[in-house]
């Protein structure tokens, strides 16, 4: 195929991509202040409701603005020859492919994260600390960033100079080792992420003795889900907002409550909530998750072998001899419309698990608290309650909260 017209595909796939989602955005902004269902009617107070409003119409206006920005650096990036500056300055330091790989993709990510930096900090300062949600500091932030663009450059850098290095030594064969390389490091990062990344960014403790831990180990031990690692997070350093998740299989299996959880919930409500993640273990949903996740990886990879060597992609990026990184690049965008449909097909059996994960709860521990926990931690977080149906199918890879609690008082 042409450069030019592959080139234009390019260009057409980014553009519809940008529409796709901005008309899924004011399908949703639409339903901003519908009439709430009477399940939902005691979620906010009437001035609550109106915040509730006032932050989703807020966070429209500036997701617009950060998405139109966005795509249209990304054109100019491709009208005016980014990618082949970039990658001719990458390759003024070596002509190794490792290292102009690594130097390409370091500018690029690293420069679109400064360059989205006022964004950033407008959005954790102007518009989460104006509804009361940021409890980030300034140097918290940056500090933040640094460690982000070391992780990155450790761990991404680590595994695309592996990568590059089997496409050398392997040629359209690579993405069997690329595969298993990932598979590995995914398998270890859901085993101890929770132990080795997140006490770079967050304080964990045990959760001390009282009422709450011998209430969560009561319901362990009714259900056969035994559990010795049950941690807080400092989430209050950064957030008003609540969570809690599961993380790790057999001795390193872990739950984590943040301290805004237990701050915004009473103890039956937040072993509710500790039921629903004991039902995603025994509904062995994090090993189906991980076993798609891989099986889709190595998919993506396979596609990518019959694609990243073609001198047609890089051309249409306006560099003439084939590379893997540019290659990476223009395929990125090809997958793009696979990415969006595997992307819904996800969605879908996350909100199915996630309906199993409630009625597990409901059923080794009841509804009730479950319904109050959801609607506190939709208040707190100044969640929609009326999503648009086709933004809801879309984007949401858990039920609405009405569709939640009508499944869990069936």
């Amino acid at each position: 195929m042409n450069p030019t017209t592959v080139f234009y595909i390019l260009i057409a796939i980014i553009i519809f991509n940008f529409i796709v989602d901005f008309i899924l955005d004011s399908l949703n902004a639409k339903r901003y202040g519908a009439t709430l269902p009477n399940e939902l009617q005691d979620v906010y107070p009437e001035d609550e409701y109106q915040k509730s409003m006032d932050y989703k119409k807020t966070n429209h206006r500036f997701s617009l603005l950060t998405s139109l920005f966005s795509v249209t650096l990304t054109l100019c990036f491709f009208f005016f020859d980014g990618f082949k500056i970039v990658n001719d300055y990458a390759l003024t330091f070596s002509d190794n492919p490792i290292v102009v790989g690594l130097i390409f993709f370091g500018i690029i990510m690293i420069g679109n994260d400064i360059i989205n930096l006022p964004f950033s900090y407008y959005k954790n300062f102007v518009i989460e600390e104006k509804f009361g949600f940021n409890k980030m500091s300034v140097g918290t932030f940056f500090m933040d960033k640094i460690k982000g663009w070391l992780m990155m450059a450790l761990i991404g850098g680590g595994i695309l100079a592996l990568i590059i290095w089997f496409y050398g030594v392997a040629g359209p064969n690579f993405w069997l080792y690329a595969w298993a390389l990932v598979a590995f490091f995914s398998f270890f990062m859901n085993m101890f992420y929770a132990k080795l990344i997140v006490p770079l960014f967050n304080k964990q403790t045990p959760l001390e003795k009282g009422s709450l831990r011998d209430k969560i180990e009561a319901y362990g031990n009714k259900v056969g889900f035994k559990l010795d690692k049950i941690f807080v997070i400092d989430g209050s350093k950064r957030s008003t907002k609540a969570n809690a998740y599961f993380s790790g299989f057999g001795s390193e299996k872990r739950v984590t409550l943040f301290d805004t959880l237990i701050n915004d919930l009473d103890e039956d409500e937040i072993v509710a909530v500790f039921a629903h993640e004991v039902g995603h273990y025994k509904r062995k949903h994090i090993i189906y998750n991980l076993t798609l996740s891989i099986l889709l990886t190595g998919f993506t990879l396979w596609l990518l072998s019959f694609f990243v060597a073609s001198p047609e992609l890089s051309a249409a990026l306006g560099v003439n001899e084939p590379t893997f990184h540019i290659g990476l690049i223009a395929f990125g965008i090809l997958y793009t419309p696979i990415s969006e449909i595997t992307g819904l097909l996800m969605n879908l059996l996350s909100r199915k698990f996630e309906y199993q994960a409630d009625d597990y709860a409901k059923d080794t521990f009841g509804a009730e608290a479950l319904v109050t926990s959801l609607k506190k931690l939709s208040k707190n977080s100044l969640s929609n309650l009326t999503p648009h149906p086709a933004y809801e199918f879309y984007h949401y890879s858990h039920p609405s909260l009405i569709k939640r609690i009508r499944n869990l008082r069936a």
